[in-house]
């Protein structure tokens, strides 16, 4: 049995309103804070591999965004910079002046707003799959629209997997057919697992973030980005390419860039024992390091070699 299924996961489920709205989030252990935000149509069971190792000695946050999982749609129209706006409340609001933010997908594009609009409040970085570079360029591709124009039909597609979720996961094919397009091998899930993440679909957000995605630039912004920044990658995700995680790598100067062969979009997911060990080498690396100093340095202009200590 997986680490997270001993876990009585209603005993660290919280509930909080921000701007006047209910927001879920699950909160366990103590230590240096950590802040996980799931991706476009998640929540916050995309981490339950990831959250009883980091517990051991930090205090873990994950959230549901607002529209997802179990928070309730924000007041205002989705948008990166309005989510970015609501980790900034959130975080003050749960006492967390300052965190690791480590996000996934479209959570890895928030994470990445609030390194920008909101530096005080991420002391490291961790972009999973960061969407952010490829889909600013896709508003006008077919699929895209055939999203827009299907809502009804996207909603009730959902809802129809994820009604049958037990029982289409309980299959090696179901589990392919729920998982196919996050990671190139469902089959090697868990049906439980499975059956979690399948639960986070068909929800109000989906589509109002799906065009927020494709509407907000930020490739200009990233050199501005200060915090130390583990970029993590699957060699084979089918929904952000991996010529991605060099963009953010190049343009992000305090960064280090990590990719998975034979891993697709979810790696917290499909190898979260590495996943884990990789981020926790990255929380426990100085700031200073030779390595990171001269990258600095490079980015400077500056080809003097950098002093010791």
């Amino acid at each position: 049995m997986a680490r997270w299924q001993d876990v009585d996961w209603r005993e660290h489920q919280r509930w909080t309103r921000i701007d006047g709205r209910a927001v879920n989030y699950v909160e366990m252990g103590d230590g240096p804070p950590i802040l996980f935000v799931h991706g476009l149509s998640g929540q916050w069971q995309n981490w339950l591999c990831n959250l009883p190792d980091f517990a051991r000695d930090h205090r873990v946050v994950a959230v549901d965004l607002p529209g997802f999982g179990r928070s309730e749609m924000p007041r205002e129209k989705i948008s990166i910079s309005g989510y970015g706006e609501f980790v900034d409340a959130f975080m003050d609001d749960v006492g967390m002046d300052a965190a690791t933010l480590v996000g996934n997908s479209m959570g890895g594009f928030i994470g990445a707003e609030c390194a920008l609009s909101h530096p005080h409040r991420v002391e490291r970085l961790v972009l999973v799959s960061a969407a952010g570079i490829s889909i600013e360029h896709r508003r006008n591709e077919p699929l895209l629209k055939l999203m827009y124009m299907g809502e009804s039909v996207a909603q009730w597609a959902t809802a129809r997997i994820v009604g049958r979720s037990e029982e289409m996961a309980a299959r090696p094919r179901g589990r392919k057919a729920i998982m196919w397009f996050v990671t190139p091998h469902p089959e090697r899930l868990s049906p439980e697992l499975v059956i979690e993440q399948a639960s986070g679909a068909g929800k109000p957000g989906f589509l109002p973030a799906l065009d927020a995605l494709t509407d907000y630039p930020i490739r200009d912004r990233l050199d501005d980005v200060q915090c130390p920044t583990l970029i993590v990658w699957g060699r084979k995700d089918m929904l952000v390419p991996v010529k991605d995680a060099k963009v953010f790598h190049e343009l992000i100067a305090d960064s280090r860039l990590i990719v998975y062969e034979d891993v697709g979009h979810v790696a917290m997911l499909e190898v979260p024992e590495r996943f884990n060990a990789d981020v926790r080498a990255f929380l426990g690396e100085q700031p200073d390091d030779a390595d990171r100093r001269a990258r600095l340095a490079a980015r400077r202009g500056d080809e003097r070699e950098p002093a010791a200590g």
